[in-house]
């Protein structure tokens, strides 16, 4: 390498290494005060004066820099479109220059840019494109004449069955969804991915709320239809929640936060439906932070409690056993009705150790009544989807002393969806054990009939919707009749829920069950109530329907 140099002038970089300069990787020179080349490595030359030699440099460097200065930095632009950062110090004769190609590091820069935006699975914009570019739409929204609004779109099933595929036919398959989403947006709106089976879009323009409303069904409608990927068909629902800006939120966090309530709301209501945000959503759902906090307090502080209602065999007229039901009697808000509490305990995982604590306790009180008599304890879903249910049973069983026998665990259909072979192991093992296996509220679910196939229960029971005329009473009485036949021909047990009256005992003594359960017997009883009521009830063998009615 040579070092390239103007003898007509003195220059300060003759004092330097002319090798060194020539091996280094960035362009170094000089020019004087009227932007005239003067000296330079290779680089410097070829790169701002066109060629090494020969070619008149007056020009070839930025006007824009500001030579009197006595040091600056800036950027400049070359012919060939390539971009260099540049560092310019005053020498006593003229102007040392260092550059730097940057041209690639700004292109880096711009994808990676993109590529922090970009949901890299479905090509679109993720959560945080979807934040930016809604703060921009915010920013041009006139509040005085402008509404748009915002709709969140959650699949269904998308992420079980997703799960299921192999690599290229999930990739398929999300690119279907995404084709079907393209189809009915247009290029005025935003559409982002913003989680694994949610969606969100942000439409203007229109008119509002008439516009949301018809896109949301025919999202709801076209991402609900069956998929043909790779030979198979496969099958989603689609839920939409709605908010409307700036109605509903004039702020990115705000809007966000209304949408996935309105979603919420319409998950709640089934696969196919969708809801505008309301303010008392905003309401119920600030509720149910409350009763979360509570429900936290109530397990800590040992606020819950058991009652049982007593199970009555109609062939002996003797009460055979009690089921454990779970209480809770909040210090303000008075009982709380396990419908309300015990889906959020299920929700928020809770339901695992207030479920270990009920099969403890009813355990621990079962061994103190006489020999023989069974507890019925209600197992949730999301306790079978933990690894060491048996193992905690087990323990419960070990420490109260209560015989495996005499311990019943109602199941209902729930707890056999999503995996039921697993499920089905774990029942197995329950029943080596010792423990008795009910299926409870059967006939209010689709496919009970192919789990009695699957699994010998020994009892089934019959929800209380077909005793209590909830269905029509020829229906319920016909379904009484099949479903006793059924558990005759299986070998099960059946057992009627809420009987009340002497009216309903004959109808289901008629239909053949052969246990009942209800007010009618009696109402559910205090632990240390057991002892006196089983005293009295099974010295007379008639059923008397209590005076008044139970609270």
């Amino acid at each position: 390498m040579t070092f390239t140099s103007c003898p007509a002038r003195n220059i300060e970089l003759a004092s330097v290494a002319l090798e060194a300069l020539n091996t280094l990787e960035r362009p170094v020179g000089e020019v004087d005060s009227d932007r005239d080349f003067v000296a330079g490595n290779r680089l410097f030359c070829e790169l701002f004066c066109g060629k090494p030699r020969g070619l008149d440099p007056r020009g070839c460097f930025p006007a824009s820099s500001d030579l009197s200065e006595h040091s600056t930095r800036g950027s400049f632009v070359n012919g060939e479109g390539r971009t260099f950062k540049i560092e310019i110090a005053r020498l006593a004769q003229g102007v040392l220059v260092v550059a730097e190609e940057i041209s690639q590091q700004r292109f880096d820069h711009a994808e990676a840019h993109s590529a922090a935006r970009t949901d890299l699975a479905s090509g679109l914009g993720n959560l945080l494109m979807f934040r930016e570019r809604l703060a921009e739409c915010l920013q041009r929204l006139d509040p005085a004449k402008d509404v748009a609004v915002v709709l969140a779109v959650s699949l269904d099933r998308f992420k079980t069955l997703a799960a299921s595929l192999d690599r290229n036919t999930r990739a398929a398959f999300l690119g279907l969804v995404v084709e079907r989403l393209r189809s009915v947006t247009v290029n005025t709106d935003i559409l982002a991915r913003i989680s694994d089976d949610e969606f969100a879009i942000v439409q203007a323009n229109s008119a509002q709320p008439r516009s949301a409303t018809a896109l949301a069904m025919r999202l709801v409608d076209l991402l609900g239809r069956s998929y043909l990927v790779n030979g198979r068909f496969l099958h989603i629902g689609a839920c939409v929640g709605a908010c409307l800006i700036p109605l509903d939120g004039d702020d990115c966090d705000k809007i966000l936060y209304n949408v996935d309530l309105a979603l919420s709301r319409a998950k709640q209501d089934g696969p196919g439906h969708f809801r505008f945000f309301e303010t008392a959503m905003d309401e119920q759902c600030e509720a149910r932070r409350s009763l979360e906090v509570d429900l936290r307090r109530a397990l800590a502080l040992r606020e819950l409690s058991l009652v049982y209602q007593p199970q009555f065999n109609l062939a002996s007229e003797r009460v055979t056993g009690f089921e454990a039901l779970l209480r809770w009697r909040h210090p303000k808000r008075g009982f709380v009705s396990p419908v309300d509490f015990i889906p959020l305990a299920e929700e928020l995982g809770l339901i695992t150790p207030i479920g270990e604590w009920v099969v403890q306790t009813a355990c621990r009180e079962a061994a103190r009544w006489p020999d023989g008599l069974r507890v019925a304890v209600n197992v949730s879903a999301v306790q079978f989807r933990g690894q060491n249910l048996s193992d905690r049973i087990s323990s419960a069983l070990a420490e109260s002393g209560l015989e495996p026998g005499r311990l019943e665990l109602e199941i209902t259909e729930s707890v056999l969806l999503g995996e039921p072979a697993s499920v089905l192991g774990q029942l197995h093992g329950l029943r080596r054990m010792g423990i008795r296996i009910s299926m409870d509220d059967f006939g209010t679910g689709y496919s009970s009939l192919s789990y009695l196939q699957s699994f010998p229960f020994d009892k089934i029971k019959i929800d209380q919707s077909f005793i209590r005329g909830a269905v029509d009473e020829a229906k319920g009485a016909a379904i009484m009749c099949a479903i006793a036949a059924l558990g005759l021909s299986l070998g099960m047990a059946t057992t009627a829920e809420g009987v009340e009256t002497d009216e309903q005992l004959a109808r289901v003594t008629a239909a053949g069950c052969t246990d009942i359960q209800g007010y009618l017997i009696s109402k559910p009883l205090l632990p240390e109530s057991v002892e006196t009521f089983l005293q009295s009830r099974n010295h007379g063998p008639t059923i008397q329907a209590p005076t008044g009615k139970p609270s």
